[in-house]
C-alpha cells in the first residue's frame, strides 16, 4: 500500500525536499531529454498560441538548468528523435495527449530502455482515455457525473445540459458546453472531428472546479497537495481559451479551496483511491467539480500535470513547501530510481552501435 502524506505532514515533507536537493548535487551532468513537440491537438494548440514564457517547457527547462544536468528539448516531430532518446539518461516528457500522454510514448521508451519520468503504460492509457477511466472510476467506486457513450446516428437528449467532450485529449480542446438539443448533433460532430471516434456525453454538474496534485517522493511516500479551486470569470466553464491565457488578461483565480472537514476527506481520499487503482506513478492531478450541495464528482485524470510556473500543479506544491525545481527532482528521482528490466529484450541498433542498458519496467 502507497503511503501517502497529507499537506500537513511538513515536517516529511520537508525532510524529502532536503533528500532532493542532495541527491540533485549528485547529478551534475545527468542526461535528460526534455520531450516536447506540436504532436496532438492540444500540444499543437499551446505550441501556436500560448506564449514562450508561458510555457511547461520553458519553466522545465529552468529547473533542468538550475538542477545542471545536461539536457535538450527534443520534438518527437523530427526524424532524428529516437535516434537521439537513447544518448540520455532519463526522459522528462511535455507532450499531452495521444502519442505522449496515453501510453504510446511510454511504450516506446520501455522497449529502449530509456527511464521516463510519470506514470507506465497501462496507468497513462487509462487516465488518457475519458470513456475508459469513467468505467474504472465506477469499479473503484469513485463518484462521477453521470454520462453516456455516443459512437453515431441521432443523438439522445434528457433534457438536462450535457458536456461534450472527445475522448483523448486535455486542455478542454474540442469540449462544449450544450444547453439547447439543437446545438448537440454539431457539438458531438466537432468531438469525433474527421475520424468519428466515440464521444463522452456527461451530465453537465454546476459548481467549483477543485484539483488535486499528487507526488512521489523518495521512499515511494505520495504526498497529496492541498486541493485548489479554480474559478474562471466570464467562461461557462474551464475552457481551452480559458487556461491559455494568451492576453493574459487574469481571468482565472485559483486558490486553497475552502472546504468542510468532511468534504477534504472525501477529495483526498478519491485522489489516493485513483492513484492506487489505476497505478499511477511519479506525478498526477485529479480534477473534481464541487456541487452545489456539497457533492463531490471526479472529472479527471491527468497523469502528465501542466508544469508552467503558474499551474495548478505547481501552485499545490509551493503550499505544501515544494519549489518547481524540487518537483522536478522528485520526477527525475522516482524515473531513475525504478528497477532494472527482469527480463532480455535486444538493444536497440539504428545506425552503429547503441550502447546497452537497463531501465525501468512498467507495471
Amino acid at each position: 500500500m502507497t503511503l501517502f502524506l497529507s499537506p500537513s505532514s511538513t515536517l516529511a515533507v520537508r525532510k524529502a525536499a532536503e533528500e532532493l536537493r542532495e541527491w540533485g548535487q549528485s547529478r551534475q551532468g545527468l542526461g535528460v531529454a526534455l520531450v516536447y513537440g506540436p504532436v496532438s491537438a492540444e500540444d499543437r494548440l499551446y505550441h501556436a498560441k500560448c506564449p514562450v514564457e508561458q510555457r511547461s517547457v520553458t519553466a522545465l527547462a529552468g529547473a533542468l538548468e538550475e538542477i545542471g544536468v545536461r539536457w535538450k528539448v527534443l520534438d518527437p516531430c523530427e526524424p532524428d528523435f529516437i535516434m537521439e532518446l537513447v544518448e540520455y539518461d532519463v526522459v522528462l516528457s511535455n507532450l499531452h495527449g495521444p502519442y505522449g500522454e496515453d501510453g504510446r510514448l511510454q511504450g516506446l521508451l520501455d522497449y529502449l530502455r530509456v527511464p521516463y519520468c510519470g506514470s507506465g503504460v497501462g496507468a497513462s492509457a487509462v487516465a488518457a482515455d475519458k470513456i475508459l477511466c469513467k468505467r474504472v472510476m465506477l469499479a473503484l467506486g469513485v463518484p462521477t457525473p453521470g454520462w453516456h457513450v455516443w459512437t453515431g446516428g441521432p443523438a439522445t437528449w434528457n433534457g438536462r445540459p450535457v458536456m461534450v467532450k472527445p475522448p483523448f485529449g486535455g486542455s478542454s480542446v474540442g469540449m462544449s458546453l450544450v444547453r439547447d438539443p439543437a446545438d448537440l448533433p454539431s457539438a458531438l460532430a466537432d468531438a469525433a472531428g474527421d475520424v468519428g471516434t466515440s464521444v463522452l456525453v456527461e451530465e453537465y454538474v454546476t459548481g467549483t472546479p477543485v484539483t488535486v496534485g499528487l507526488l512521489e517522493l523518495p521512499g515511494g511516500s505520495v504526498v497529496v497537495f492541498p486541493p485548489l479551486a479554480t474559478e474562471a470569470a466570464g467562461a461557462d466553464f474551464y475552457d481551452a481559451d480559458t487556461k491559455l491565457d494568451v492576453d493574459s488578461s487574469g481571468t482565472v483565480t485559483v486558490r486553497a479551496a475552502n472546504l468542510a472537514p468532511d468534504v477534504l476527506d472525501k477529495i483526498t481520499g478519491d485522489a489516493r483511491i485513483l492513484w492506487d487503482g489505476i497505478g499511477l506513478r511519479g506525478s498526477a492531478r485529479i480534477d473534481f467539480i464541487l456541487a452545489e450541495d456539497g457533492e463531490r464528482y471526479v472529472l479527471e485524470v491527468n497523469s502528465t500535470p501542466g508544469m508552467s510556473r503558474d499551474s495548478n500543479f505547481v501552485v499545490g506544491a509551493a503550499m505544501v513547501g515544494l519549489t518547481h525545481t524540487d518537483v522536478v527532482l522528485a520526477m527525475l528521482h522516482e524515473a531513475l530510481g525504478r528497477p532494472p528490466y527482469d527480463v532480455p529484450l535486444p538493444t536497440p541498433a539504428f545506425a552503429g552501435t547503441t550502447r546497452a542498458r537497463e531501465a525501468a519496467v512498467s507495471p
